[in-house]
């Protein structure tokens, strides 16, 4: 399968040891991009955005601690049902990120919020942003103005994927906003 966003590119921004690859999945209803993309470009590590490398700890063997329904149960949190089966990709910022295996979608669950809120239209579209926000990081870092950084980003990330954007409490908006007013 073609990607428009490649492993080299992703390791180049972010270096190989900070990259997560996952086994191809042989699960039936799983997206075939969805597990292509993941087993052969992979997610990221970094500050920012956590990938679930180790789905054992810190769960024991009662628990599915891929899926988010098993996971928000050992919590004694509510799940949304048509979410239940959708696997836990890592955190960004505070939320929660998860893929639907059967479409390929992601979502955010936000900490404290109740539901979901759709921010990518595939892993890809994941992995496209983070590789943008790697590059607002170290341009902050240089010292390049905040707003001009945001507007790249936005303008960026949502030319690649405007499901980025589309909800204002997205995890993509807020962090924008923080940005713009000197919470980085």
């Amino acid at each position: 399968m073609q990607f428009t966003v490649t492993s080299a590119e992703l390791i180049d921004v972010y270096g190989l040891g900070r990259i997560t690859y996952f086994p191809h999945q042989r699960a039936t209803g799983v997206d075939a991009r969805t597990a292509a993309f993941l087993g052969s470009v992979g997610l990221p590590q970094s500050v920012l955005f956590t990938a679930r490398a180790d789905v054992e700890d810190p769960y024991g063997p009662e628990v599915d601690a891929i899926t988010i329904g098993s996971r928000f149960e050992y919590y004694g949190l509510d799940c949304p049902e048509e979410s239940r089966q959708w696997w836990a990709l890592g955190y960004l910022f505070t939320s929660l990120l998860a893929v639907d295996p059967a479409s390929g979608r992601v979502y955010a669950f936000p900490e404290g919020a109740i539901g979901h809120i759709a921010l990518h239209r595939d892993i890809e579209s994941l992995v496209f942003a983070l590789i943008e926000l790697r590059k607002v990081e170290i341009d902050h870092d240089n010292g390049v103005a905040p707003e001009e950084l945001a507007a790249r980003f936005r303008d960026t990330v949502g030319t690649f994927d405007p499901t980025a954007f589309a909800d204002e409490e997205s995890q993509w908006n807020l962090a924008m906003e923080e940005l713009e007013h000197g919470i980085w």
